[in-house]
């Protein structure tokens, strides 16, 4: 398993355009630097009103497949 730590702030006009298929992918850097992108439909249980704030922990199996995604603390 392989994991990225990223450190994410979606407003929630930004989530409207990812929701709406505008845009669908979110691209951010990891903790550790690596550019990053995935689908943001995997975010889409972590968006409140005031849009998706936190630190997220995603993990990917061995062939890069998403596999899940947590809040950190």
């Amino acid at each position: 398993m392989q994991q990225i730590i990223v450190d994410i702030h979606i407003s929630p006009d930004e989530w409207v355009k990812l929701y709406n298929g505008t845009a669908t992918d979110v691209h951010t850097t990891s903790r550790d630097g690596r550019s990053v992108r995935f689908p943001a439909r995997i975010l889409s249980r972590f968006y409140l009103r005031h849009g998706i704030h936190g630190s997220f922990r995603i993990l990917f199996d061995d062939q890069g497949k998403f596999a899940s995604v947590e809040r950190l603390g």
